[in-house]
């Protein structure tokens, strides 16, 4: 078989993939786990390999095309909050034979009751113009690239329930801002000076409270060697941080990296997922959205491939269009009865004409990255783990000829009585979470918390995910 860049990829994940468990079994109680990189993967057989899925265009949902916004409007930060979808976003333009702005930048907002259809609330916060009718919420230091977040801390105080980054004037008052707010709407600076004064920071500078690992995290753009790279720094409190360090992607090229668009999954937030703008400045600036995946917040699993390649149509072949924008959310499916997609936001045009576009882009839950065997088959067994639970469900779209099959072995690598290959009746079908069951049935609560293995036998089909529930 003549090897596909998808193979090759593969196969520099499976040589690169750091260790991150400590030696011994992953203990991965209830938890959700991705097959997004090579974690729990001890070996792929037969035709099985890693394969990268990508996001299928949708609609354009938003269009900046009032006065204070424009053609260079950017840096969209998008975040569920209860019944709403938040947008937080940049407003400017730029004189396309001169290139030089035709109105100060501000921040703008926008929500949505489901993340297709947006509106602009009449807010009257700022003067714009001569009228406060319009949706702007922040005017002043840091609206190049203001980015908030809602911060779930267990100890964050209700005035301080939003937060941002914003980058300061990067000749007299250098570094990255920090901003609270209590609706996500009226803004004031935390801080005189800036929080994090190491790095370039002309770029979509995002922070994040970690749940897991009970800190803040943020990442912003620097220069690495020459190349746009991204660095992290962790806080406890928003204002005093950790000296930044650049991320760690084994394995993978040297390449621009503009944005970085980091964040928990939020189905398993233990796993931090990245849609970074890979840069190309000698293809006239063009960028594309990658996949990286990290365990520990620094080092990364970055795909070699694009995840979302320009595509057909001229506003997508330009400078600094086809940005994956910060926010990765679910949206209802297109299809009746089907369960929701997860949902990313893209820009089309920049520099040229009135105004830039957004589109959605969907695919399914957990859906970037399966463990795949085509119809000749192929196998996959985990590394050993630990699980609680009474019952596996896996994430898995098969074909009506296709399956999955799964055997759970013990520490020594047989097969545990029971459940055998040969005992599990294959699984077809194509769902989130759909249960694994033997000739006895699905109860495996006799197993959780003892050290085995799985071992899938997979026929033209995919596996994105499982669960011990």
């Amino acid at each position: 078989m003549v090897p596909t860049r998808t193979h090759i990829a593969a196969a520099i994940l499976l040589i690169a993939a750091p260790v991150l468990a400590a030696d011994g079994p992953v203990e991965i109680g209830s938890r959700r786990e991705l097959f997004v990189d090579t974690y729990l993967i001890e070996r792929l057989g037969g035709s099985a390999e890693l394969r990268l899925h990508r996001p299928r265009p949708r609609d354009v949902v938003f269009v900046t095309d009032r006065p204070w916004e424009g053609n260079t409007s950017a840096y969209f930060t998008i975040f569920r909050d209860g019944p709403l979808y938040r947008m937080v976003y940049r407003g400017s333009h730029v004189d396309a034979k001169t290139r030089k702005a035709t109105h100060r930048e501000v921040s703008c907002y926008a929500e949505s009751r489901d993340g297709i259809h947006w509106t602009r609330p009449e807010l009257g916060l700022v003067e714009f113009a001569g009228s406060r009718k319009n949706n702007i919420v922040w005017d002043g230091i840091g609206t190049h690239d203001f980015v908030p977040f809602k911060d779930l801390s267990p100890n964050c105080p209700a005035e301080a329930r939003y937060k941002a980054l914003g980058r300061g004037h990067p000749k007299a008052r250098r570094g990255l801002y920090a901003f609270r707010s209590p609706d996500a709407i009226h803004w004031t600076l935390l801080a005189d000076g800036p929080i994090i004064t190491r790095g370039a920071f002309d770029s979509q500078n995002l922070a994040f409270w970690d749940a897991v690992r009970g800190e803040y995290r943020a990442y912003f753009r620097d220069f690495r060697a020459g190349r746009r790279d991204i660095r992290t720094a962790t806080s406890k409190d928003f204002l005093h941080w950790s000296d930044p360090v650049w991320l760690d992607y084994p394995g993978a090229p040297r390449e621009h990296l503009y944005t970085n668009q980091i964040a928990p999954y939020a189905r398993a937030p233990h796993v931090l997922l990245g849609f970074p703008a890979r840069y190309l400045p000698r293809r006239g600036s063009m960028v594309e959205g990658l996949l990286m995946s990290s365990r520990d917040g620094r080092t990364f699993h970055r795909w070699p491939e694009a995840l979302i390649r320009p595509g057909p149509g001229s506003g997508k072949w330009q400078n600094r269009s086809n940005y994956i924008w910060w926010g990765l959310i679910e949206t209802p499916s297109l299809l009746p009865g089907a369960p929701p997609e997860l949902c990313l936001y893209v820009s089309e045009g920049y520099y040229r004409g009135a105004s830039t576009a957004i589109r959605r882009y969907t695919i399914r839950l957990d859906g970037f990255v399966s463990v795949h065997a085509p119809g000749r088959g192929g196998e996959l067994v985990t590394r050993p783990i630990r699980f609680a639970g009474k019952t596996l469900s896996l994430n898995v779209a098969t074909s009506a000829a296709g399956g999955v099959r799964v055997e759970i072995q013990d520490a020594a690598g047989q097969a545990v009585k029971g459940f055998a290959l040969s005992n599990c009746p294959e699984l077809y079908g194509d769902g989130v979470d759909l249960p694994v069951r033997w000739a006895g049935g699905g109860d495996v609560s006799a197993l959780a918390g003892k050290t085995v293995r799985l071992r899938f036998a997979l026929r033209d089909a995919d596996l994105y995910s499982l669960r011990f529930r």
